[in-house]
């Protein structure tokens, strides 16, 4: 990395694709474990069209209400895992292999025939501290992720650093839907690390966890 963190986390794409692979399957599997009753439905509804919920799997210490455990607050400090992470093993582990802080963490969900909006999370920015990373669950073909305009084709098991502070829209054109497991965490060394080989490997490799699929 260059000798200013700063200026490396500046000049990042505002996508890369991460050195970690996860088992789909086992993390679908807990996902489809999980009562539908127990979705919470996206609370800012001008973002969306159709179905958006979201399933906190780590929220604001505290939090009891479901709209407040749904929430990612940047202005928390403390965080605790949630009932439905205690039912979760593998999303457990998969969560352990991330080394940096760990917020808000959730399942999110858009249904088929749903889109979310254009719109820009303006402190989601590694280069200010806070990334968010995307770990899809299960998609689609007809799911079409568009940051700054062009597409960010994520497939399950990945891991995706994606800049949200840049202008971002989601379109679930198939017939299934689209579940992405989304870390909010501080920016830390380890992070800052990982963002810069990311950004510099030729090609991304991929370490699988055990039980994991490439």
């Amino acid at each position: 990395m260059p000798a200013d963190p700063a200026l490396a986390l500046a000049e990042l794409p505002d996508r890369l694709r991460l050195p970690l692979a996860f088992d789909a399957a086992r993390m679908a599997a807990e996902v489809a474990a999980i009562a539908e009753a127990d979705w919470i439905a996206h609370f800012v509804r001008d973002n969306y069209e159709g179905g958006w919920s979201i399933l906190p799997l780590r929220c604001k210490a505290g939090a009891t209400h479901p709209i407040m455990m749904a929430v990612s607050d940047p202005s928390a400090t403390v965080f605790e895992d949630t009932p439905w992470l205690a039912r979760s093993p593998y999303l457990r582990e998969v969560l352990g292999a991330f080394a940096c802080p760990l917020q808000s963490v959730r399942l999110m969900k858009l249904d088929p025939g749903s889109r979310i909006k254009p719109h820009a999370d303006h402190d989601l920015d590694a280069a200010l501290g806070n990334a968010r990373l995307h770990v899809p669950v299960t998609s689609n073909p007809d799911v079409d992720f568009r940051l700054n305009g062009t597409r960010v084709e994520m497939q399950a098991g990945e891991c995706w650093y994606v800049r949200l502070s840049d202008t971002h829209a989601i379109d679930n054109r198939g017939g299934t839907s689209r579940v992405h497991l989304v870390i909010d965490c501080k920016v830390d060394p380890w992070l800052a690390a990982l963002l810069a080989g990311a950004a510099h490997a030729p090609k991304q490799p991929t370490s699988t966890m055990p039980g994991g699929s490439g």
